[in-house]
């Protein structure tokens, strides 16, 4: 008879998680961090575009921006794989409201995908026009003063409503009532989705900046949230200690699934 090979215990009377669960809580933590690596610098890249208001009219190579655009494709994509590669672990907590994060991170994806393609235009506008003057120059300038709010808009529903509502709000809630993390760390992303969302709102409501120092604070927890998340799962993982990783609450999990009217077990 062949010796199980051993697995990493959490505690919980010497409970250890399959070597799939715990595999698929470090890629979802690995996917978790490219977020971070992926948006921020996106972010400064795009600075001298989306500040400077006559950047279509000048001139010269600007692989800076092509560089953010390339890190913010690589943003939709890890944000839609951190939703898929936790939904079949959040689904037994709540089927519905995974799927609600899941479709909540795909918006945020798309939202983000506009941006890109609107900062695009503009540098594509910037290359075939160089030189412009008198009529053409004026219109170019505001076909460029138009695209980049676009970009901003984008950025707004989604990053800032979208994340909030669903890295914040739904996820910390899944990962609150299922201890897949510690509570209290789940607990930072409860206060801080709520907190995007009114920052959230008051830029759409013209209180403050996107980028204003009242606008950082009250996206801060939401950013430590994340980013806790994801060094969590990478260096331990989801808790052995969760009562959705039993076998009996999988078992349960899974044949609710195959009677339910939204998703059906294949």
């Amino acid at each position: 008879m062949p010796t199980p090979s051993p697995e990493r215990s959490n505690g919980a009377g010497g409970r250890s998680l399959d070597p799939a669960t715990r595999r698929s809580a470090r890629i979802a933590g690995v996917w978790w961090l490219i977020t971070f690596v992926t948006s921020i610098p996106a972010l400064l890249l795009y600075d001298p575009l989306l500040n400077d208001h006559n950047y279509i009219l000048t001139k010269g190579a600007e692989t800076r921006i092509q560089i953010g655009a390339f890190l913010e494709v690589g943003l939709v994509i890890s944000g839609i794989a951190t939703a898929v590669v936790m939904y079949p672990v959040l689904k037994r907590q709540s089927q519905s409201i995974a799927l609600g994060y899941v479709g909540c991170r795909i918006v945020e994806s798309c939202m983000i995908a506009v941006g890109i393609v609107s900062v695009l235009s503009v540098l594509t506008l910037r290359e075939d026009l160089a030189g412009a003057t008198g009529a053409d120059a004026a219109t170019l300038d505001t076909v460029g003063r138009s695209l980049v709010p676009v970009h901003d808009a984008t950025f707004l529903l989604g990053p800032a409503f979208c994340a909030g509502f669903g890295n914040g709000i739904l996820l910390g809630y899944l990962m609150f009532r299922s201890g897949l993390v510690p509570r209290r760390m789940a607990m930072i992303g409860l206060v801080g989705g709520p907190l995007a969302l009114v920052t959230a709102t008051a830029v759409l409501f013209g209180v403050w900046e996107q980028t204003s120092l009242a606008g950082f604070f009250f996206t801060l927890p939401e950013a430590v949230w994340e980013l806790s998340l994801g060094i969590y799962l990478i260096v331990k993982g989801y808790k052995s200690s969760a009562p959705l990783l039993t076998d009996r609450r999988r078992t349960e999990r899974e044949s609710e699934d195959a009677f339910s009217p939204l998703v059906a077990a294949p």
